[in-house]
Order: C-alpha cells, then structure tokens, then sequence
C-alpha cells in the first residue's frame, strides 16, 4: 500500500518509515500536518498514519480535512496518540479515524493494524470500480433509450427531450433554430415491392447520409416510419434549406433504384420551418414544417420547400 506518515518528531517518524518499508510498502513522510495535508492532495495515499499533536495541522484537524474531501477512493487513517486515553481515541474515531496505534508504536502493532487496513482499501478500490461500471451501464441505457434501434438516430423520446430544451433556450435567449422534416418518397411502394428487410436496410442508408451530410451540433432524429426530424442550431432558413439540399442530392446520388419512383431511383421530399420566439413554440414550428413537406409532396416530391420563405 501507498502510506503517508505524519508526525513532527523526526525519530519517530523515521522508525515508521522503516518499519512500514520492511512490510513492503511504499512511505511518504511528512513533518508536519499543513505538509501532509499538501502531500494527501498530490498523491492520495492508500492509508494514512497521523500524529495527533502536530503544528499547523494537528492530527485531528487533518483527518476531518480528508474526510471532508471526500475523495473517489477511501483512505485509511490511523491516529497516534501519546496515551491511548479511552477519550482522545473516541475523540479521533468520531473525527473519522479508523483505528489508533499508541507511542512508541510496536512493529508488530502496526502490521497488525495495517491487516484490516488493506482489506477496507481493497474493498473500497471495488466498490469505486463497481460504482463506475454501473454509472457507465446507466449512461449506455440512457443512450440506447434515446436511440432509434434500425436507424441509430434519435428517436421520439429523444426528440421530444431535446425540443423541449431547445424551445426554452429559444424563449430565454431569443435562439433560433431551423426545423426540417424529411419524408422517403414512395416508400410503402419500395417495401411491397422489395419487402420489408430491404425496407429497412433503405431507412439505415437514409440515416446513414443524413448523417454524413449533418454538421458537428446538428440533430437527427427518426420521426416515424420513413420520416426524419433534423434540427440545424442558429441557421435559418436559407441555411437549413441547403443544408437539406445536400441530404437529398446525396440521397439521390446513391441511385438505390425504386421503380415504383417517377424519378427511377429512391428520393425524398422535405418541409423546413423556423423555431423563432417571435412566431410561435414546438407544435406550430412543427406544423408549419408538416405543411411544407406536404407541398413539397404535392408539388412532384424530390424537391424542398420552405414553410415561411420570409423568414429566412
């Protein structure tokens, strides 16, 4: 183990030096408490061995600094004490000490009392892992509840949570952003002629190029069905416009053939509206974009429209 000893009489502190490296562990030594307490914050030692009466710190004064910090990994304190009077020894374990050894300390004393030391480390060291671990797993079920299983993308949990921050940061900082809804052209037509397998490896490509034609903030999100959601932060329309535009010409570049398509190949439509605080919340910008797709559909599909074209 890594042990730090503290103690301002430099006899005693050597004689615990050596004893503790004859055990086999690594010693720190400092001689007084303001400087083991510099020591404790740069290497956080495994255990650590204190004098009780120190300058600067005092031995209880410098155990309650460690337990007040709160560190990521448990260390070990022992308290010295002159005596070993039943008060100074309740005094040091309510202050946090874990157990106390009495001047002059006996070799075989300190190995003793480094035995159940290393075993409460140990299980600390563990219980930090195992705590870690169930954070990450916590994290990654975060992240798989907010992802669409086929496409990877967002899914509507995720996009209802993160539209809800957005319209708040719009309503609080006057942020605006531009809302486009993408819709796969034909697409019931594609999956009766090619099945739904092939259906589904169509909607991993879309998400696939939406993806790589997005920007680094940018969200992407499944709607629904054949149906995207992309969120461009702080551009309007005009930008959200070509930015979609290179989704689509991308899309249409693949030239993953469609029959049941006038334009032979798979394409899609899209309708863009602009979350403004000066126009409207979530449900009209939504709407507004809704009834832009839906010209774009009505208007021969593969082509873009813009829900106000004046506010860009």
């Amino acid at each position: 183990m890594n042990i730090l000893v503290a103690d301002d009489d430099p006899i005693s502190l050597l004689i615990t030096q050596m004893a503790l490296e004859r055990l086999g562990h690594e010693c720190q030594t400092a001689v007084d408490g303001l400087r083991a307490w510099e020591a404790f914050e740069v290497s956080a030692p495994d255990v650590v061995i204190s004098d009780w009466i120190m300058p600067g710190l005092t031995g209880l004064e410098l155990c309650r600094k460690i337990r007040a910090r709160a560190p990521d990994a448990y260390t070990y304190f022992v308290m010295v004490t002159g005596q070993g009077a039943l008060d100074e020894i309740l005094e040091g374990m309510s202050a946090g000490a874990d157990d106390y050894l009495v001047k002059p300390l006996d070799p075989d004393d300190l190995e003793a009392r480094l035995i159940p030391a290393a075993r409460v480390t140990s299980l600390h060291r563990r219980l930090a892992a195992q705590q870690l671990e169930l954070q990450q797993l916590n994290e990654e079920l975060t992240k798989i509840a907010r992802r669409d299983p086929l496409t990877k993308l967002g899914n509507r949990r995720a996009l209802e949570e993160d539209l809800t921050l957005l319209e708040a940061r719009v309503a609080r900082y006057g942020h605006r952003y531009c809302v486009a809804l993408l819709d796969v052209d034909h697409f019931k037509a594609y999956n009766d002629t090619y099945g739904h397998l092939a259906g589904d490896e169509v909607l991993q490509a879309v998400a696939a190029e939406l993806e790589a034609e997005a920007r680094a903030g940018d969200g992407l999100y499944r709607y629904g069905g054949e149906e995207f959601l992309c969120i461009f932060p702080e551009q309007s329309l005009e930008q959200g416009m070509k930015a979609v535009e290179r989704m689509r010409g991308g899309l249409e570049r693949l030239a993953i053939p469609h029959p049941a398509n006038e334009h032979g190949v798979l394409t899609m439509s899209a309708g863009l509206a602009m979350l403004d605080p000066l126009q409207g919340g979530l449900v009209w910008v939504l709407e507004q974009a809704d009834k832009a797709l839906y010209r774009a559909k009505r208007r021969g599909r593969n082509r873009i429209e813009q829900a106000a074209p004046w506010a860009a």
